[in-house]
């Protein structure tokens, strides 16, 4: 199980960066990724899926990651919220989105600019926690 946690973990962490470089290479494309969010209840339930996905991966990946209390907490915020969002009426979360949509657009660059912060800091503490827990191993 923490195995296949680590390769969500780190398959979310260069989605994040991966974002971003088209964002910066291909805006349109990114935004045209955004639009798609909420925009049915089958993308809406998708995208709900997926955010479990990787919020279970990292509560799971947690105990052995740099920060691990803070990544939990992260990995719990992304699990509820998604399961919040999951007993919504899909269309409320499309009225959002669609409210917060220009906004974003307008950010867009900076948004990027976090999703990559975030991605490079799930891989550092995946990837540092392993390395620390490591050498504290017993030989």
């Amino acid at each position: 199980m923490s195995a296949i946690a680590t390769v969500v973990v780190v398959t979310f962490g260069l989605l994040m960066i991966a974002f971003t470089v088209v964002v910066f290479s291909k805006q349109e494309v990114a935004e045209r990724f955004l639009s798609l969010f909420a925009s049915s209840a089958r993308s809406h339930y998708l995208e709900q899926v997926f955010r479990v996905l990787a919020g279970a991966a990292l509560v799971v990946s947690s105990p052995s990651m740099w920060q691990s209390k803070s990544f939990w907490f992260v990995g719990w915020v992304i699990v509820v919220s998604s399961a919040v969002l999951m007993c919504i009426p899909w269309q409320w979360h499309h009225r959002f989105g669609e409210r917060v949509k220009p906004l974003l657009l307008r950010y867009l660059k900076l948004y990027a600019v976090g999703s990559f912060v975030f991605g490079a800091l799930l891989l550092y503490g995946l990837f540092a926690g392993s390395s620390t827990a490591a050498r504290l191993a017993p030989q």
